[in-house]
């Protein structure tokens, strides 16, 4: 893939990862909890914490993000926790190529 500020869509299997990321308004801030996620696989309160965005924004962005099966929600007890998705991990490559996009932009 060439280096420039353009992604070939083309190139992409996975059209949706990047629909969700770059043509959505809010993708860079789903794209932030994802990279938490990636590192650290936690819950909606840590994640607010950890990236200082309100616990509504990051509910709502998981949402969106477990509906499109890239992130995974599981109950332990009276808490939910969130990792990455075995989908986002087979795309694992290209989400880092969708990402280093939208760092140059």
């Amino acid at each position: 893939m060439k280096n420039n500020s353009k992604i070939n869509l083309t190139m992409l299997k996975d059209k949706e990862l990047y629909n969700l990321i770059v043509i959505r308004n809010g993708g860079r801030t789903t794209m932030r909890i994802i990279d938490e996620l990636l590192v650290n696989p936690t819950n909606a309160n840590q994640l607010a914490d950890a990236l200082n965005l309100d616990y509504k924004t990051i509910k709502y962005h998981l949402e969106i993000a477990c509906r499109h099966k890239y992130i995974v929600e599981e109950k332990f007890d009276n808490y939910y926790s969130y990792h990455p998705s075995d989908k986002l991990i087979r795309n694992l490559e290209e989400y880092m190529i969708i990402r280093e996009h939208l760092e140059k932009r």
